[in-house]
């Protein structure tokens, strides 16, 4: 499991570490040395253990973080850590030198060593770390058995390129991870976004749809029923059975009529709750352009006036669809919403500066045949005026 704090997959690197170190340590202390010598080289290899442990083990959590790096840097006690990765390496290595004076199966240590500098100091100071390890394990080979100089020289050569060409490769693989763990985080986020605002969509489309229905049945048929009550007790004297329980039957219907008509407000868009349609539109407006670099302008225009809820939804909707399709498609760099009150009638147009379409080659898409099923519905007109590199301009008329 990761650790807080510290560089995915961490065992694993102790894990391999360990087990460098354990074989080296069977073969050295299995060797041909003797004396003194002995004891110094035990001494080293185990000196190596609490030199990592509490010297080089909480080194990674206390390193830069590269950009895009899921972890977070945590610094750790004691020295600085631009300081610490080197005094530790030097001290390891000091340790590596007298293993290696010891017995050249020392050299073998390498292989834990090499990476963990270059994991340790980036750039030239790893590879700086890398030379002086397997020159110190050359050097020490050549002294051992000069007859074999030539092939030491050439191991700790072989060595150092190795080492170069892997930490590059490594690096390009952690780039390419990091870059793909970003993209992903954005996939997963930018999928989020949509699912949220596809819900969003089809709520506020289940409650226009329940708001008409109720206003077309319930509130329509409540009308009627008080429209026939008022008729029928017209010609009754007042007092009567009769005249009595056709006013308890009109008081009721008048009461659900208020009811339907509170359902219907109720299920109407949360833009329009409280407020008029046109600073209703100055909202959608708003949001539209906040955290892009579309520069969007709203104005209302004309006597301000009550409309019917369904007319001001369907201009509301044409807002709305208008400018998420400058978001997703036209790259604007400024959109102007107009809303006039005209005699009669209310005028909405959404005009950008965008990459524009061949209006006439293309079909309309969902948006845009949405855009005026509604306003046809309605009783209205709408047009789209657009061609390649010359923006498009959205025009709705509802009459009102």
């Amino acid at each position: 499991m990761e650790e807080t704090g510290r560089y995915p997959g961490e065992p694993w690197w102790e894990a391999c570490y360990a087990v460098v170190y354990l074989v080296t340590a069977a073969i050295v202390e299995a060797g041909p040395v003797g004396g003194p010598g002995r004891i110094a080289v035990s001494a080293a290899l185990v000196a190596m253990v609490p030199w990592y442990v509490f010297m080089g083990r909480p080194l990674p959590s206390a390193l830069p973080v590269p950009s895009g790096s899921p972890r977070t840097a945590a610094p750790v006690a004691g020295a600085p850590a631009s300081w610490r990765a080197p005094l530790y390496l030097v001290g390891l290595i000091a340790l590596f030198a007298v293993v290696g004076a010891g017995n050249p199966a020392g050299w073998l240590l390498a292989f834990a060593l090499c990476p963990m500098a270059l994991r340790l100091e980036k750039g030239l100071d790893g590879i700086v770390f890398v030379v002086a390890i397997n020159a110190v394990a050359g050097l020490q080979a050549a002294l051992w058995k000069p007859s074999l100089a030539i092939a030491a020289v050439g191991a700790a050569a072989f060595a150092i390129g190795l080492s170069i060409v892997f930490s590059r490769w490594m690096r390009a693989v952690i780039a390419q991870s990091e870059e793909r763990a970003g993209l992903i985080t954005e996939l997963s986020q930018a999928r989020e976004q949509l699912a949220e605002a596809h819900h969003e969509a089809g709520v506020l489309a289940e409650r226009h749809r329940l708001a008409g229905e109720i206003h077309d049945t319930l509130a329509q048929g409540f009308t009627s029923i008080v429209t026939l009550i008022q008729a029928a007790t017209a010609g009754l004297e007042p007092g009567t059975d009769a005249r009595g329980h056709l006013d308890l039957a009109l008081r009721t219907a008048r009461e659900n009529l208020a009811e339907a008509r509170a359902l219907v407000t109720a299920l109407s868009p949360a833009q329009l709750d409280g407020s008029t349609l046109g600073d209703a539109i100055t909202r959608v407006a708003q949001a539209a352009g906040n955290g892009g670099d579309t520069t969007i302008r709203s104005e209302v225009s004309g006597v301000k006036r009550s409309l019917p809820t369904a007319t001001e939804v369907v201009l509301l909707r044409v807002a709305q669809e208008a400018l998420a399709n400058v978001r997703k498609h036209a790259a604007a760099r400024q959109v102007d919403v107009g809303l006039c009150y005209a005699d009669g009638a209310v005028r909405l147009t959404v005009a950008d500066d965008g990459r524009g379409f061949d209006a006439e080659a293309a079909s309309d898409g969902y948006g845009l045949r949405g855009m005026r099923d509604r306003v046809r519905q309605a009783g209205g007109t709408i047009a789209v005026t657009s061609a390649p590199g010359e923006g498009t301009v959205v025009r709705a008329e509802v009459p009102a």
